[in-house]
């Protein structure tokens, strides 16, 4: 188009008139009734009016009109209801297709609101009254105190003043830290929902307070998030600044007191939370996920451990055994049916299911009152017990010693944060001389288990079941959820540079877990190791260097052989000497 060339200004093409302003009127009508009142309904009927303001061809009743978008049997039933109230009214030839006279005009879809024209000018006087034309000012978002949010934005904050710092918390450290911030569990959700005290992190990252990178995740806060979770421990310190003489106190209650006024409390608590009941501590829970197991608290226990005072009561839990999928198949079916058939005959309330860690375990089930209307009772969370059993039978052992898996499998039992670890080997006696090991092998390695373990045999049951917490008479226990425990205890997860360093001494032969630990004390990674190998003045240095390093309880050297095997294998090329 040439610049001389005038600009053509069109006319806008005039909207063609509704042809059944009568429905359009009474829906209009609705539609603002709807909306004085606050009701959702009005979105409903403003549908229904742009469906029919779209309609070109007269209606002759509201039967009619479910043909449209947006018209249902309600609305549909409402119209014939005025119509048949229009044609009493008005007579039985009453028109339909134009308004009575003196009847104000059906509201039509103008402008970008859809209201009618005398509600309109209503509407843009009470945003001209607001201000900022309509334009409401954003709140800021701030948690509610001891809430999910609230939580995790105060422990990455004070993780962040700590000297230090790497700046960032995985997942599972985050909620261990947070947990004793927040009245809700941040793995487990309440009866009747789905939502846990985690699921505040998504609104977090969306709000720009809290940023997640990496994988494993990594969750750090924003410099919004930052000044956020600075009020709101300014807020915190103050308000506990009040409250340290009470909070002072020695943090234990006597569960086991018969007083008449805690026993009703007890009553009330139950009736309104069957499943548990938390006792009133002075100090907040400081248990991630876990519950305080207490029968009897001795006088003689020192007032710096403070433990939760929720306990398992009678009869809210019940006690199931978790048998490893890989127990019952695969391998000789039959056998391992037997053990199936061998616990139903008993009586035995078990679960098949995927243990990472261990054969055997037990976990108390919570038991939850079905919630009215809901076809399923709400899913109860699961507290592992403090017992795990590894179930060996002699060649599996064997083979185990073999591959390597015997070592392994030990570690993680010890890692698994169980303290009761029974090994639980089979066929003893004469079925050991058939095998590619020899019998005092495989008795040796018994051996060297049960100094950790309980051992018991499945024809000669022996071994020291006694830890040196019962012997202390320690009556309590710190429980966790069984997602959480069998998470823990995953094969594959990720490792740190120190764990994967141990598993390479490891592969010595000769080189125990605990000779591996007395050599990561002093040099942690390969780097530090091998740092102080350069810093050795001769060759015979190199070799000696870990020879003086002390393991285990004896407090042995860990000796020249070794050490120079050590050093072989990170700075020498060729075979090992």
């Amino acid at each position: 188009m040439s610049a001389t060339e005038p600009v053509r200004l069109g006319r806008k093409r005039p909207l063609p008139s509704c042809p059944n302003p009568l429905f359009l009127r009474w829906l209009t009508e609705l539609r603002d009734e709807a909306r004085e009142k606050g009701l959702k309904t009005q979105y409903t009927y403003q549908k229904a009016i742009s469906s029919l303001n779209k309609y070109p061809l007269p209606l002759q009743n509201a039967k009619e009109a479910k043909i449209l978008q947006n018209f249902g049997d309600g609305i549909c039933k409402i119209l014939d209801q005025k119509l048949q109230r229009y044609y009493r009214e008005n007579g039985a030839d009453a028109p339909i297709h134009a308004l009575p006279e003196g009847a104000p005009p059906p509201g039509r879809l103008n402008g970008n609101n859809g209201l009618a024209p005398s509600r309109q000018n209503e509407a843009a006087g009470d945003k001209k009254k607001a201000g900022g034309g309509g334009r409401k000012k954003k709140r800021e978002y701030v948690p509610q105190k001891r809430s999910g949010g609230y939580a995790v934005l105060l422990t990455l904050f004070r993780h962040s003043q700590i000297p230090g710092s790497k700046g960032f918390m995985f997942k599972m450290e985050l909620q261990a830290e947070a947990q004793h911030l927040c009245d809700k569990s941040f793995t487990v959700p309440d009866l009747g929902s789905k939502y846990t005290a985690w699921s505040s992190v998504s609104t977090l990252i969306q709000k720009n307070l809290v940023i997640k990178t990496h994988n494993p995740a990594r969750y750090s806060l924003t410099e919004e998030g930052l000044a956020l979770a600075q009020r709101l421990a300014s807020a915190d310190r103050e308000t506990t600044d009040g409250q340290e003489g009470e909070e002072g106190g020695g943090g234990v209650v006597d569960l086991t007191a018969s007083d008449e006024e805690e026993e009703e409390k007890e009553e009330e608590e139950d009736r309104i939370h069957p499943v548990e009941r938390v006792a009133s501590v002075s100090e907040p829970r400081n248990d991630v996920d876990g519950v305080s197991l207490c029968e009897r608290l001795q006088s003689s226990q020192p007032a710096c451990r403070k433990p939760s005072g929720e306990c398992l009561l009678p009869g809210n839990y019940e006690i199931i055994l978790c048998v490893d999928f890989i127990e019952t198949t695969g391998g000789s079916h039959h056998r391992k049916q037997e053990l199936v058939r061998e616990l139903q005959r008993n009586g035995v309330s078990f679960d098949i299911r995927k243990l990472n860690v261990g054969d055997f375990l037990w976990v108390a089930r919570e038991k939850v009152m079905p919630v009215p209307g809901q076809l399923r009772a709400p899913v109860g969370r699961e507290l592992v017990l403090d017992y795990i059993i590894e179930r060996k039978r002699m060649d599996d052992l064997c083979g185990s010693i073999i591959d390597g898996r015997f070592r392994e499998q030990k570690f993680r039992l010890k890692r698994c944060g169980l303290r009761r670890l029974i090994y639980l080997v089979e066929e003893c006696g004469t079925a050991a001389s058939h095998l590619s090991l020899p019998e005092s092998t495989l008795q040796q390695a018994i051996v060297n288990t049960q100094n950790r373990t309980l051992i018991c045999r499945s024809r000669e049951l022996e071994g020291d079941g006694g830890g040196e917490e019962e012997e202390k008479g320690i009556p309590s226990c710190s429980l966790i959820s069984f997602a959480e425990f069998n998470h823990g205890a995953t094969k594959n997860k990720c490792q740190t540079v120190r764990e994967v360093f141990a598993r390479q001494l490891m592969q010595i032969s000769g080189l125990s877990g605990d000779r591996a630990a007395a050599i990561l004390e002093h040099y942690s990674t390969p780097h530090s190791l091998l740092t102080a190998y350069e810093q050795c003045a001769s060759e015979a240095e190199r070799e000696k260097l870990l020879s003086s390093i002390r393991y285990g309880k004896l407090r042995r050297n860990l000796g020249p052989a070794l050490s120079r095997t050590v050093y072989q294998l990170y700075c020498t090329q060729g075979a090992l000497s």
